[in-house]
């Protein structure tokens, strides 16, 4: 009798610590240029992966390689506490949390939302609380670092919200990103600021690049060995160093559309607003990409706002 009671204690026991062992079954609702290859390294990475996306395409290709499909964003909450969302804007994320058969109307207690995209920080903070009112949590964590850091495993993951939902999902956001630059920013809201501000960098130095290249056009002298020697100095950048060379060559295939980042530069618009910030690059960098997008260019890489540049200044686009 002893030895039957030890021999079902020790199975129990060892039946508990190969759970805990276990990784949790993890959510992903958004398959696209950069939610695909997010997803992949999580189930590269050991983790039983539910997808759901708009497109079939992707979620085929990562159950061919061992994640289950959902019918819808219900469905993933039926079967995930860790929920990952890269969507493209506030109402994309807002209608697969808020509808009808959205991530909400199934939750489960004590479950922990990623939402990697970039949306308005206002939408952020008011999904948290939405959350937090059904005994979840939500964290904004937008990227940095396009397609080819998304591919990598090496994007900047910028993190606002509970500090204890933070520690809960590091290891998670450390699979897709590089785990020096998985950094919890502040309260819900301030990963979607950090990332505005990360984009008010990028498009003041992308739009400089644009105009020094614009300049040596115009004076005769090569760009390339122009970009080779800034890079030698001070004015080095990773915007200079890659975007520059695309520039350079004319690529423009998208790694990020511009029509999503004229979109992060209405965000922008708006923050600077709310907090009565002046931004007088900023707003010409947004005019720059409106202008863009109008002329039917959002499908490009927003890389190619430097050719509304040299086309003011009565340059070929291409070269």
């Amino acid at each position: 009798m002893d030895i039957l009671y030890y021999a079902t204690l020790r199975t129990k026991v060892q039946r508990r610590t190969i759970l805990r062992r276990m990784p949790e079954t993890v959510g992903f609702i958004g398959l696209g240029l950069m939610g695909k290859p997010m997803a992949t390294h999580l189930l590269h990475a050991g983790y039983p992966l539910v997808v759901h996306s708009r497109s079939r395409a992707p979620v085929d290709a990562l159950v061919a390689a061992g994640a289950r499909a959902a019918p819808s964003p219900a469905e993933v909450a039926r079967q995930a506490t860790r929920i990952i969302t890269m969507l493209p804007d506030s109402p994309d994320v807002e209608r697969v949390l808020e509808g009808p058969d959205g991530v909400f109307s199934a939750i489960q207690r004590e479950t922990i939302l990623i939402d990697t995209s970039s949306i308005a920080p206002a939408s952020a903070r008011r999904l948290a609380a939405e959350a937090h009112a059904r005994s979840a949590a939500l964290l904004d964590a937008p990227v940095s670092g396009g397609e080819i850091g998304a591919i990598d495993g090496t994007l900047s993951i910028m993190v606002g919200g509970d500090a204890a939902a933070f520690a809960a999902c590091k290891p998670l956001l450390d699979v897709m990103g590089n785990p020096e630059k998985v950094i919890l920013i502040g309260e819900s809201g301030a990963g979607q600021i950090c990332k505005l501000c990360n984009q008010i960098v990028l498009g003041g130095t992308l739009v400089a690049v644009g105009e020094a290249f614009a300049l040596a056009k115009k004076a005769g002298v090569d760009p390339a060995k122009v970009r080779e020697a800034l890079l030698g100095g001070f004015a080095a950048s990773r915007v200079l160093e890659v975007h520059g060379q695309r520039i350079l060559t004319g690529n423009y295939t998208p790694g990020f559309r511009a029509s999503l980042y004229a979109k992060d530069y209405r965000n922008v618009s708006a923050a600077l607003a709310e907090h009565h910030t002046p931004a007088p690059v900023s707003a010409a960098v947004q005019q720059l990409l409106e202008a863009m997008v109008a002329m039917g260019r959002g499908e490009e890489d927003y890389s190619a706002v430097a050719t509304i540049l040299f086309e003011l200044a009565g340059l070929d686009r291409a070269r």
